[in-house]
């Protein structure tokens, strides 16, 4: 019983840590409410300021990539209760966004600061991103990404092995909405300084680069399915003109049966 309860206290601690620093980066990117933002005052030389900036988004991309291996998920199951692997994935995310977001150094000079109208729609944009992305961990299952179901919050999926891909709800309009969602909310902003630039540009050569990888594995799961899905579904941006591609019928079965925890990760997770 004592081992339940822990593993309930450190996974909602894990989740309560998650949407502090969510709401924390929200206003770290929009230069409000909190103290220290992507654009606020230079503190140091524009030399270190790159460095260390480079430095903090290097520090998550490692964390997030490597702790998401499945090398690393098997070492970590040896170690700590089952339950809480996935708890501990959130709980070391947060330590490196809270690193980032405390130790971050502004430098150099606004690169475009619009007003009127033009601000209403690019903080329109803005919100319409954290919104996707926030219903993007729904539309997969939030509470299993964020370790909750794992650990006793809620009852656990079936881990039987299946074949039918997600391509409903948000799945229909992009292949990766999470992404589509992250990739929005740090670019539309009406305040665009050299800081905010490195860390939207870093942050989308990372999803880029993810991506690829979750495609390559998506399409060794589920083969030619996947394939017609990627050929008629755009990968982030809506309404992009699809390029035909001849699916084989004889090739039309996955080429392996995956989990529902492959799935998910697939087409859920942040990029590894």
């Amino acid at each position: 019983m004592s081992s339940r309860l822990a593993s309930l206290s450190v996974s909602a601690l894990a989740w309560l840590g998650f949407v502090v620093v969510m709401l924390w980066t929200v206003g770290f990117l929009a230069g409000v409410v909190v103290p220290r933002t992507v654009d606020g005052p230079a503190r140091t030389s524009t030399g270190f300021a790159v460095a260390a900036d480079l430095g903090l988004l290097g520090l998550f991309a490692v964390q997030h990539s490597v702790m998401a291996r499945r090398g690393v998920k098997s070492w970590l199951r040896r170690r700590i209760p089952a339950s809480l692997e996935r708890t501990t994935f959130v709980l070391a995310t947060d330590v490196c966004l809270v690193a980032l977001l405390v130790l971050w150094q502004p430098w150099g000079g606004q690169l475009w600061d619009l007003d009127g109208p033009a601000a209403v729609v690019l903080w329109s944009l803005c919100a319409a991103g954290w919104l996707l992305a926030i219903t993007a961990t729904f539309a997969v299952d939030h509470l299993e990404l964020t370790g909750l179901r794992q650990a006793g919050w809620a009852p656990r999926k079936s881990s039987a092995p299946i074949t039918e891909l997600q391509t409903r709800g948000l799945y229909a309009v992009v292949r990766h909405p999470l992404l589509t969602g992250m990739l929005l909310a740090f670019w539309a902003t009406p305040q665009m300084g050299a800081s905010h630039l490195l860390f939207a540009v870093a942050s989308t050569a990372y999803v880029a680069v993810g991506m690829r990888f979750e495609e390559r594995d998506l399409r060794r799961s589920f083969g030619a399915s996947y394939d017609a899905y990627a050929a008629r579904v755009p990968a982030l941006v809506p309404g992009l003109p699809m390029r035909r591609v001849q699916v084989p019928i004889a090739a039309s079965v996955p080429a392996k049966t995956p989990r529902q925890d492959q799935v998910r990760a697939g087409q859920g997770e942040a990029p590894r």
